[in-house]
């Protein structure tokens, strides 16, 4: 039997969950609310992670904008969906929600952004 302790992220309270596991059967406690126990057989089972990251920004009056992952990834693609960030140079205008690649890192997921890029006045001017 494989013994985890897990903090539950799901609300502030953070409850300290104690899962068991024994072949196919889990074992869940401590968990304060049943939303908890749904995070705890996700993280033991199949864990995933919405990313957060910035992107560059070519012609903008800021050079980086705020992006998402539209849900989560599988945690195990989180440092290549990083390094795809670090690659990607997006052009400004941006408005939030823009979709900035349908598909990041081969996850099937899309990259949003997060927040407004105008271009910048010289390239607005052109």
């Amino acid at each position: 039997m494989e013994t985890r302790e897990l903090t539950c992220i799901v609300c502030p309270v953070g409850c300290r969950v104690t899962v068991e596991v024994d072949g196919e059967e889990m074992r869940i406690t401590g968990n304060g609310c049943k939303r908890g126990e749904t995070y705890c057989r996700q993280e033991v089972t199949c864990p995933v992670r919405t990313v957060t990251s910035l992107v560059a920004v070519e012609g903008g009056e800021h050079p980086l904008c705020p992006v998402k992952t539209a849900r989560p990834v599988p945690r195990e693609k989180v440092p290549e969906v990083l390094a795809a960030l670090r690659a990607l140079r997006v052009s400004a205008p941006i408005a939030i929600g823009d979709v900035l690649a349908e598909d990041v890192a081969g996850t099937g997921v899309a990259l949003v952004a997060t927040d407004d890029r105008a271009a910048s006045a010289q390239t607005a001017a052109c």
